[in-house]
């Protein structure tokens, strides 16, 4: 495949995936409550809250912003207090000259939650989010009760190999092909700087070539860790048990009396893709009796004293 033809068929697909995902959203998510930007190492992060109760902090997907969320946002918002933050370069948080990092972005959300009043927050991140809220769980472990990774890989290597020439190929070149999708359109829209667009392609882009390898972090995560995925996902399924594993899940038989249940949670959401993951309704209903501290589950011993 050229380079040229590499690029029209990455635009393409991502083309596709706004699509999805947006018309998945299309319900009207309930306007912020509160809104404004917190600065934080030289980004200023646009935040929106909505909703009341215990915090918890979305991040949303790449290229994307919170309320592409859509019915999982409105869901959430029922009855919880919803923390939404424009990544860096992404929606009304200005790309800047620093460059694109999860590391850095995990770092920058701790000083956000700080200067908000939020000592402790559940978060939950989807796919490019899932990163940042991977790095902010690692580096402030203090600031996470529970944490939601939704189609979130631990390394590079989780996604399938066909899908690293596509990220190694988005850049400034793919922008104009983009022009009719929701995700230029939505950044267009709110964005400080819309010209921006084709740069924070190519900040993207530098970034995904990058290989990364967080397997020996994931052990180190203090709090209950919930892994989120579609039975369809881009991350490969081979992956999905492994980062399981490395939180010391599925090692062995949860016991008559669930003695061995591991305190964190795997769900394989059927008939879903990573590109519509995000805005479907059952990942609201998926993950909110963990964030909750509920399990609806009793012991076939429990059972059988009634």
């Amino acid at each position: 495949m050229t380079s040229q033809s590499r690029i029209a068929f990455t635009a393409a697909a991502v083309a596709t995936l706004a699509a999805l995902s947006a018309a998945e959203a299309q319900q009207t998510v309930p306007k912020p409550e509160t809104s404004g930007y917190v600065e934080a190492n030289g980004v200023n992060y646009w935040y929106e809250i909505r909703g009341k109760g215990e915090p918890v902090l979305l991040l949303h997907g790449g290229l994307f912003t919170t309320e592409l969320f859509g019915p999982v946002l409105t869901k959430l918002a029922e009855t919880r207090r919803v923390i939404g933050v424009h990544l860096h370069g992404h929606g009304r948080t200005e790309l800047g000259t620093r460059k694109i990092n999860l590391v850095d972005i995990g770092r920058d959300l701790g000083v956000v939650l700080t200067k908000l009043g939020l000592r402790q927050v559940d978060v939950m991140g989807y796919s490019f989010g899932g990163g940042a809220a991977f790095q902010l769980a690692a580096q402030h472990p203090e600031m996470v009760r529970r944490l939601v990774l939704v189609s979130t890989p631990y390394a590079q290597n989780g996604f399938f190999p066909e899908m690293l020439p596509q990220q190694a190929a988005v850049g400034a070149a793919m922008a104009d092909a983009m022009k009719e999708t929701p995700m230029y359109k939505s950044y267009v829209a709110v964005a400080p700087k819309p010209q921006d667009f084709p740069r924070l392609l190519d900040a993207m882009g530098e970034y995904m070539r990058q290989p990364y390898d967080w397997s020996a972090t994931v052990k180190q995560l203090t709090m209950p860790v919930m892994l989120v995925y579609g039975d369809a996902d881009m991350i490969r399924p081979e992956h999905i048990i492994s980062f399981y594993h490395l939180l010391g899940g599925g090692l062995k038989d949860a016991g008559w009396m669930r003695e061995n249940m591991s305190r964190n949670r795997l769900a394989i959401v059927p008939d879903l893709t990573h590109y519509e993951i995000g805005a479907a309704p059952i990942l609201a209903t998926t993950v909110l009796p963990f964030l909750n501290g509920e399990s609806g589950s009793k012991s076939l011993g429990e059972r059988e004293k009634k």
